[in-house]
């Protein structure tokens, strides 16, 4: 697959979860993806997941847990089988009512048209000081 072809499957994956399209964000990623987002004591789903079970763990809990206000890729980085996202995001957190802001990186690696490795870099301070009860 082209850098291009790898850029548009990503914006393809964000507008299908802006969508609440689960089943379009999965069709992006390989079977057995290795999904990694940083740890949160308050926050269920986080840590190293593996395969689509592991992604829908990590969606769905996000979903329950925030209330998106501005979720916005912003910046698409690519070379070769890689391409790193930079975005804005703003949540409430449900339990709390508090709301938390973001920069994150997401950074992707392809193979044959699906994502195989999926990392995210965020504010985790930010987001656990709005979680906490």
């Amino acid at each position: 697959m082209s850098v291009e072809q790898n850029i548009k499957a990503t914006q393809k994956t964000y507008e299908a979860y802006r969508r609440g399209d689960l089943p379009g964000v999965l069709a992006q990623f390989h079977e057995e993806v290795e999904w990694v987002t940083p740890e949160m004591a308050e926050m269920p789903g986080c840590g190293k997941k593996r395969g689509h079970a592991g992604v829908l763990e990590f969606l769905q809990a996000t979903r329950e847990f925030w209330e998106f206000e501005v979720f916005e890729p912003r910046e698409y980085i690519a070379s070769g089988d890689f391409v790193a996202v930079e975005g804005y995001s703003r949540a409430k957190a449900r339990k709390t009512g508090l709301v938390a802001e973001s920069l994150w990186v997401m950074v992707w690696r392809f193979r044959d048209g699906k994502c195989t490795h999926f990392r995210e870099y965020l504010d985790t301070a930010a987001l656990e000081k709005a979680s906490a009860a």
